[in-house]
């Protein structure tokens, strides 16, 4: 039987590379797009990869571009994939404010140039699409928990260009009869997640404190909740929308939600730190046994608009695909802080 052939866009990502993992264990033959660096930034997939003029594979890497039409149009008529995962993104949100243009152009236009290039291809009634939605997108809204069908109030450059991916998968679902789903994931993290993104530069920060390589780290928001989940389980769910007997759309989140100072307090009682709070708002801090400040709050780490509340319905990716998380916070907690002391251990050796 001919394996079935995936493409993966953001193959070097955290999802991207636990998605290789599991696909790769389903028997399919794993087709990875990054772009062309004078860096490698392959540390996530290098355990995966295997020279295809050396032995035969079933994971290869091409270079290409989400702002790169002509490539992606002969990526897909050329390598023939039966399934295109759209993971690839500038998904830092306070990056977004910084660089709106270059944001919009690879998030929400990059996902136009592949639906395109699969309309276009003659194989377009063949090849199922997976776009990558965000729970960004609902922004600020009063409804929780957030679920299919509340309202998208986007509060970011990065959430209005997801936005925009998001309903021209579904238009072109439903105007060219392409198998294009998607999945609207909540927060979803593990230790390979990127060091700009809150829960590892927590981790991490704490870790290089507790082992003396740091003094302090310095946090925005601590009020702001999440709903935060394994990346493993969330790939798990984008494979299993794709597996869905008609494409469709699914909330994929946890339903539980902490403050980021939660998330902070679980960390510290991992590492063992004893510790109290001291003060309010942006003069907030924590401190050590010995009085020491070890997190205070600083105002450049907030964003112009903060998304104050994410918490996500998944009941009907629970129902009709099957689905539910492995990982609760506390076994996500102990995963990311194990790797940062291995990391450490490994790095004082």
């Amino acid at each position: 039987m001919k394996k079935k052939i995936a493409l993966i866009t953001g193959i070097t990502g955290q999802d991207g590379s636990y998605l290789a993992e599991l696909l790769l264990k389903k028997n399919y033959e794993v087709i990875g797009l990054k772009r062309r660096t004078s860096l490698f930034n392959t540390d996530r997939i290098d355990h995966l990869y295997i020279d295809p003029l050396e032995k035969k594979t079933n994971f290869k890497l091409y270079h290409s571009d989400m702002n790169d039409g002509s490539s992606i149009f002969n990526l897909i008529n050329n390598l023939k994939p039966d399934e295109v995962y759209n993971l690839a993104a500038q998904s830092h949100v306070k990056v977004s404010f910084e660089i709106p243009e270059y944001t919009a152009n690879s998030d929400a236009l990059g996902t136009l140039r592949f639906l395109e290039a699969i309309k276009s291809s003659d194989r377009s009634k063949k090849i199922k699409f997976y776009q990558a939605s965000t729970s960004e997108m609902y922004g600020n809204c009063k409804k929780t928990p957030q679920n299919e069908k509340t309202v998208f109030s986007p509060d970011s450059p990065y959430a209005a260009a997801k936005l925009y991916a998001h309903n021209i998968t579904k238009i072109y679902r439903e105007a060219y009869g392409i198998f294009a789903c998607t999945g609207i994931l909540f927060n979803h993290e593990s230790p390979r997640r990127g060091e700009t993104f809150v829960t590892k530069k927590i981790v991490k920060g704490l870790a290089e404190i507790k082992y003396g390589k740091k003094k302090k780290l310095s946090l925005g928001n601590l009020d702001a909740k999440r709903d935060w989940g394994h990346a493993k389980d969330y790939v798990e769910a984008m494979w299993r929308i794709m597996q869905y007997k008609k494409p469709d759309d699914f909330v994929v989140a946890t339903g539980k939600q902490v403050t980021i100072r939660e998330f902070v307090i679980r960390c510290l009682r991992f590492f063992d730190f004893k510790f109290k709070f001291f003060g309010k708002g942006l003069n907030e801090k924590i401190l050590n046994h010995k009085n020491q400040i070890i997190v205070d709050v600083d105002k450049k780490y907030f964003r112009p608009i903060d998304v104050e509340n994410l918490k996500g319905d998944s009941s009907k990716a629970r129902k009709l695909l099957g689905w539910k998380p492995a990982y609760n916070l506390d076994k996500l907690v102990e995963e990311m802080c194990l790797y940062e002391i291995a990391n450490l251990k490994k790095i004082n050796q």
